[in-house]
């Protein structure tokens, strides 16, 4: 069995400050509620402590969404500096837009997409990433809500904004140092399309791939109804020891969001999300790539 990757046999990197308090926010708790079901979701609409992020794009959310949802555009909150400030930067505004959400900690906030997705799944990452537990994905997304023939409202709903902060859980993020400074010793998933990682298509400044990236696409993560596969069709696709420290990245930490979520699922106890990806590793010069 590989050798359990931790802290303490890492390159440190200290390119920002947390404040996290671990007794805040379990995994195994985590795992239970990460996923809600149409059914779950269509009979709990009428609750107060329940806040419904719809995060396709306005004009779908304009043409009918789940009673009471609001829109949220996770698209324009793109990040790839991860730099010490830049973490700093990207705290902050993730704290403004979470609060704009009326995010408070007895609040159950649920994301959905058109399909269990990546903007719904980076949604949940950033909540998690903020500690805050109750939080879940609405598997299936739209596709599955309409095929059942759930209810559907074109009214537009207004935000109910709060003061979130948060604990900062430094385990599932990294930046590029982190990457850079442990290359060897990290599994890294980038779960972007094959040409994307072959370099073919070009989408930064460098094309390729982070060395000894292994490519595994998001999309085999999702079954042809929009929900996520069952643990045994991921687990074959996911065969790797699971106490390997694995950084998930893509172009914009939005795919990257959905493999973490999909491993966290499996039971992987060590998985980072990449912020800046691509976005960012493709287009510093001075960072190595592979093609």
């Amino acid at each position: 069995m590989a050798k359990e990757h931790t802290l303490t046999n890492r390159k440190k990197t200290l390119f920002f400050s947390f404040y996290f308090n671990p007794n805040q926010f379990t995994f195994d708790r985590f795992i239970q509620i990460m996923l809600i079901s149409t059914a779950e979701l269509d009979a709990i609409l009428n609750d107060p402590d329940v806040i419904i992020a719809d995060t396709r794009s306005f004009k779908e959310y304009s043409e009918g969404h789940v009673p009471g949802s609001v829109h949220l555009d996770l698209f324009a909150f793109h990040w790839i500096d991860t730099t010490e400030k830049g973490i700093e930067n990207f705290n902050n505004q993730a704290q403004n837009l979470l609060s704009f959400l009326g995010v408070t900690p007895e609040k159950k906030v649920i994301f959905y997409d058109s399909v269990s997705g990546m903007l719904a799944a980076r949604g949940v990452w950033m909540l998690m990433y903020f500690s805050h537990e109750n939080v879940s994905m609405l598997d299936g997304g739209m596709t599955k809500w309409k095929k059942e023939n759930l209810p559907l409202e074109t009214k537009p709903n207004g935000f109910k904004p709060s003061n979130f902060s948060g604990k900062i859980n430094q385990n599932i993020i990294s930046g590029f140092e982190y990457v850079r400074d442990n290359l060897n010793n990290l599994k890294i998933l980038d779960v972007r399309s094959s040409g994307e990682y072959d370099g073919s298509t070009i989408r930064a400044a460098q094309s390729g791939h982070i060395p000894n990236s292994v490519n595994i696409d998001w999309n085999q993560n999702i079954t042809k109804d929009g929900t996520f596969k069952n643990d045994d069709e991921l687990s074959k696709i996911y065969d790797i020891p699971k106490d390997t420290e694995i950084v998930t990245y893509c172009q914009g930490a939005y795919r990257a969001a959905n493999t973490f979520l999909v491993l966290k699922k499996l039971g992987f106890q060590n998985v980072r999300v990449y912020l800046g990806s691509w976005g960012e590793w493709g287009n510093k010069l001075e960072l190595a790539v592979e093609k």
